[in-house]
């Protein structure tokens, strides 16, 4: 009786240390638990810090004045996602869905986003997606060389808080405010660039962006290639997504 007794109190505390920590690892060396708790609290700091930085964005392009598309837009769209993602995707405007609901990528567009970036293994929200402009222009007209100007000084701020591994520019409007370049697009993507700030060089390339394709799915093709190339590169840096 003693020793069924012994058995089931056993059980019972085996049980509970399954509840407590399931994933216990038994080695003979002694485990450092203060680097754990350091390592932990880097990363909770880190993550302050930069909730604390785009908050500060987001105040800056807030207080712009003067501006024809703050003025007819509602929200201010700053980005979504994961913060600490190696992958950071930039469009080029909101549109009337994403200004309603204060999110990038909604509707059509944020399927389809989805399924280019399913296509190579990667799910929407585990990276950060954000806009080169911050607002919906009037009638989703294409913002000009001087807004986009204008704007480009936040939206590179923007990647220098992220500080992912690879930046993705989706349209046109995006390639410009980035990068500069206001050429044809057809003429730019596909191609791996580098973009340097604060002294860090960022990987970059530039692509169709997902209302295009809507509208000309004919170049699917092209865009498809495009992300064969991401893959590739996510693949060569060794980058967990």
């Amino acid at each position: 009786m003693t020793k069924k007794g012994l058995n089931q109190n056993a059980k019972y505390v085996q049980e509970l240390i399954n509840t407590i920590e399931p994933n216990f690892i038994f080695e003979n060396k002694p485990i450092n638990r203060f680097k754990i708790v350091k390592n932990s609290e880097e990363n909770v700091f880190q993550n302050l810090d930069k909730k604390t930085k785009l908050q500060e964005l987001k105040r800056k392009i807030d207080s712009i004045e003067n501006c024809n598309l703050k003025n007819n837009a509602k929200n201010l769209i700053l980005g979504d996602g994961n913060i600490n993602s190696p992958i950071m995707l930039i469009g080029e405007t909101p549109g009337d869905l994403e200004d309603n609901s204060g999110y990038s990528f909604q509707g059509n567009v944020g399927k389809l986003l989805k399924k280019m970036l399913i296509a190579i293994n990667i799910e929407k929200e585990k990276i950060y997606t954000a806009y080169s402009i911050n607002f919906r222009p009037p009638d989703d007209r294409k913002p000009t060389s001087k807004e986009i100007k204008r704007y480009s000084i936040f939206i590179k701020e923007h990647i220098a808080i992220i500080d992912p591994k690879i930046i993705i520019l989706m349209g046109s409007t995006a390639m410009e405010a980035v990068t500069g370049i206001n050429d044809k697009i057809s003429l730019e993507r596909g191609n791996w660039k580098e973009l340097i700030l604060n002294n860090k060089t960022y990987p970059l390339i530039i692509s169709f962006s997902p209302s295009y394709l809507i509208r000309f799915p004919e170049n699917k093709k092209y865009s498809w290639e495009d992300l064969k190339k991401i893959k590739t590169k996510i693949e060569d840096l060794n980058i967990k997504v």
